[in-house]
């Protein structure tokens, strides 16, 4: 276990108990392929705004064949993606930005722990720190693979603005 609070004890969390498999989540996330980062979603709170998702690391990702050569690792970038769309689903479900597409606004704090590697299990927590609708939020988040924290920090989404790009 580690040292540090967790958002959530995952003793706490019926991992069989699946409230928004892939299909699901593709009602609230746009991403698809190969950037489509979650797993499930088996833990959330409304009145907390907090979130807990999994993405099963499977040994046919995308990056395996070149992160690295003989010995893969989910890299950092993928790793912040799974996070994003964690928070980006619970935006979406719960509004909390509008009805705008929630996009990267930025990241603090980050740092990672360990390595994830193909055939682990990556547990993303996150928690709203900030809200201001319809501007900006911010996400306190946790990855651990077992008990093993191995990425943390704070995530900011901003609305993207989809009608403008479009153009």
């Amino acid at each position: 276990m580690v040292s540090k609070e967790l958002i959530v004890d995952p003793d706490s969390i019926d991992f069989d108990r699946v409230l928004a498999d892939i299909h699901q989540i593709r009602k609230y996330n746009p991403q698809r392929f190969e950037m489509e980062q979650l797993t499930a979603i088996v833990y959330e709170d409304p009145q907390n705004v907090t979130c807990v998702g999994y993405k099963d690391v499977s040994h046919e990702e995308f990056w395996i064949r070149g992160h690295m050569p003989g010995m893969p690792l989910m890299p950092g970038v993928v790793m912040l993606e799974a996070v994003a769309q964690v928070c980006c689903y619970a935006a979406h479900k719960y509004k909390l930005l509008g009805d705008s597409i929630v996009g990267f606004g930025g990241l603090d704090d980050v740092r990672f722990r360990e390595p994830v590697r193909p055939g682990d299990r990556l547990v993303v927590m996150c928690k709203l720190l900030k809200l201001r609708k319809p501007y900006l939020l911010v996400c306190h988040f946790q990855g651990l693979v077992g008990r093993k924290l191995v990425v943390e920090g704070q995530l900011k989404g901003i609305p993207i603005p989809v009608d403008a790009l479009h153009r």
